[in-house]
């Protein structure tokens, strides 16, 4: 629990660079098994953290634009979504 809760604390930028990292070093094929495994699941949980964080600056940038054109929405709500 406790990592995951340092998973959805990372930036998006920090996020990705971890994923890649996380990637990289099982495409080396130098990491045993039993690592690999874990090494998946994080890097899976870092992809749902990043298209999470892509999610929520889409809509607001949407938002943003609907704003821009005259039309106005309830503030931003990242909670609320999906």
């Amino acid at each position: 629990m406790e990592a995951e809760n340092k998973l959805a604390k990372l930036t998006f930028e920090a996020a990705l660079a971890k994923l890649e990292s996380t990637v990289e070093s099982m495409e080396s094929g130098q990491v045993p098994l039993a690592e690999l495994v874990a090494k998946f699941e994080e890097g899976n949980k870092l992809l749902k953290q990043c298209e999470a964080r892509l999610k929520d600056a889409e809509m607001k940038i949407e938002q943003l634009k609907k704003q821009k054109d005259g039309v106005a929405f309830a503030p931003f709500d990242p909670e609320r979504g999906s």
